[in-house]
């Protein structure tokens, strides 16, 4: 009988060894996938992919019982050999081979070149081979930066006194309103796929006071842009016993200075690879909603045509604006229109036509939409019912407000946005693993 203890020793090297002073001239084992090969005749140079990097082995002919004929791109392999030094290399050091062992082979050849530097092809041939196209390394590359993100958010909250949950994707109804609704059958019953989980996480600040949610939100817009999805991660958490809606928007700040600084100190291969320049969010300023129309209106000469919300020029002008001015590269817009927020925001209470709600802003486009929340039963029915709305589906929903709540609020970072902002990228698909949008369901 055997008896597992949570432990596995193996033969292979790891890449912190091979790098290591102990291991120079002496003989190790490195597994991996085969990225390129540069045969030179006698010689050939054979890069091996593993999730840490690339590392270069040297295949000489006549020291290893193995014709490099038989080789491709795309093997999994382990090799055994001798570590040298070599300044030429990836990182300084090279395998040179005296065992090589196939592990698996591909059926036919790669059907995009993903052992170049830069994928010089199209995102839709990116996205229709995104399980291989992922494999050079500067795509991957992006994903390691996103969970970097994560990671920071994740990490930050906990730091803070947040709880995390997990809440629901099915439901009887939308939290935000709306008919941008994906509906589908439940066992004979009508339900959607969740905007947010708004409601849920609202429901839980009566019992953590904290609470913080990374997962998928759905939503049925038929929009066909670069800054779209139709299904993305949402960054969620929601806070109570606040003084301002103010206090929310400290939090993400610093969650983004962490971020940075996690970034910094952990990502920097990734940075490098990428040529990113990280933002600067020691200081984010705020400015009105109202305020900032009128300031990028009178600089750019250009005419304010709707009043209620911001279009997505006139996010890209407040962006230049506060980039020109204060070289900001985020700037929070607090106090948007009432009637373009749902019914749970708070007014206002100076001039109820606006709310106690924020968008957050980097270099040019909407990442966060946050702020306080109506928590008093009274005044939410009050909102509902001055809305036409109806309230079924939403009773359990409200009875947590009748047995009172702290006051409170949260926010929603799209995960993917804040990703594409900070790589520099146009279209948000190249953020996103496996994008669904109004023309992709697959991979």
């Amino acid at each position: 009988m055997e008896f597992l203890d949570g432990s596995w020793k193996k033969e292979v090297s790891s890449w912190d060894a091979l790098m290591r002073e102990e291991l120079l001239n002496q003989e190790a084992i490195l597994e991996g996938a085969i990225h390129s090969i540069r045969n030179m005749g006698d010689v050939a140079f054979v890069i091996i992919r593993k999730r840490e990097g690339l590392f270069q082995t040297v295949f000489v002919n006549e020291e290893v019982n193995f014709s490099i004929h038989d080789l491709k791109e795309g093997m999994t392999v382990k090799v055994k050999g001798i570590v040298n030094e070599e300044e030429r290399a990836p990182h300084g050091r090279e395998l040179r081979i005296r065992e090589i062992q196939v592990l698996s082979a591909p059926a036919e050849p790669l059907p995009l070149a993903i052992d170049k530097w830069k994928l010089n092809t199209s995102l839709e041939a990116k996205l229709n081979y995104r399980s291989l196209s992922l494999r050079n390394i500067q795509e991957r590359a992006r994903f390691k930066i996103q969970e970097a993100l994560t990671r920071a958010f994740r990490d930050y909250l906990y730091e803070n006194g947040f709880t995390e949950i997990h809440t629901p994707k099915i439901g009887a109804r939308g939290a935000e309103g709306g008919a941008n609704l994906f509906k589908l059958s439940y066992f004979h019953k009508p339900a959607v796929l969740a905007q947010s989980p708004q409601f849920y996480k609202q429901m839980m600040v009566g019992v953590f006071d904290r609470v913080f949610e990374t997962g998928p939100v759905f939503r049925a817009e038929k929009h066909n842009t670069k800054r779209h999805l139709n299904e993305y991660t949402s960054l969620d958490f929601e806070m109570g016993y606040i003084d301002s809606f103010e206090e929310i928007m400290a939090m993400e700040t610093g969650f983004l200075q962490y971020a940075m600084k996690l970034l910094k100190e952990n990502y920097g291969k990734e940075l490098e690879i990428l040529k990113v320049q990280l933002p600067d969010a020691s200081k984010i300023p705020a400015v009105r909603f109202d305020v900032a129309k009128e300031l990028v209106a009178k600089k750019y000469n250009r005419q304010i045509r709707n009043p209620f919300d911001l279009e997505p020029e006139e996010e890209a002008l407040i962006g230049q604006y506060f980039k020109e001015e204060y070289d900001a590269d985020f700037v929070f817009v607090t106090h948007y229109p009432s009637k373009k927020r749902p019914f749970y925001a708070m007014d206002d209470p100076e001039d109820t036509r606006f709310t106690l709600s924020f968008d957050l802003l980097f270099h040019g486009l909407e990442i966060t939409t946050g702020g306080q929340r109506i928590h008093d039963y009274n005044a939410l029915l009050k909102k509902i019912e001055d809305r036409g709305m109806e309230t079924e589906g939403m009773e359990q929903y409200l009875d947590t407000f009748k047995y009172g709540m702290p006051p409170h609020g949260g926010l929603g970072i799209g995960l993917e946005r804040l990703t594409m902002q900070l790589l520099g990228e146009e279209n948000v698909r190249e953020a996103c693993l496996f994008p669904r949008d109004l023309n992709r369901l697959e991979p």
